[in-house]
């Protein structure tokens, strides 16, 4: 058996080994300081979003249930019903969090629409 043939141990694996997380997600979760898999089943969907949004990623709701539902090895459209307005209240949290955490002026900008450009 060769190096090459040696699976990598589960703390080395690049977040896109996870399902539905492509280049731009694993960029931002990067940005984040997330960047393994195991790094990333541990601390959660929530808190690794929570993560990119302080980071000055803008918040989108299908990526937050993609990444939900990678974590839970499913596929990113999997999300339907009661299930999924239960992680739309969970984004809008999320959201509102790292809205009202803005300081001052940068706050009041991202209330009306004018924030910073991402």
């Amino acid at each position: 058996m060769t190096e090459q043939d040696i699976p990598a141990e589960p703390s080395e694996d690049p977040v896109t080994g996870i399902r539905n997380i492509g280049p731009a997600m694993a960029r931002a979760l990067a940005e984040a300081g997330i960047t393994t898999a195991e790094a990333l089943r541990r601390v959660g969907a929530d808190d690794a979003y929570a993560r990119m949004i302080a980071t000055g990623m803008k918040p989108h709701f299908i990526g937050y249930y993609a990444l939900v539902m990678g974590l839970q090895r499913r596929p990113w459209n999997d999300c339907r019903g009661e299930e999924k307005t239960a992680l739309r209240r969970r984004f809008d949290a999320l959201s509102a969090g790292a809205a009202g955490s803005a300081p001052g002026i940068e706050r009041l900008l991202d209330e009306i629409g004018t924030g910073r450009r991402r």
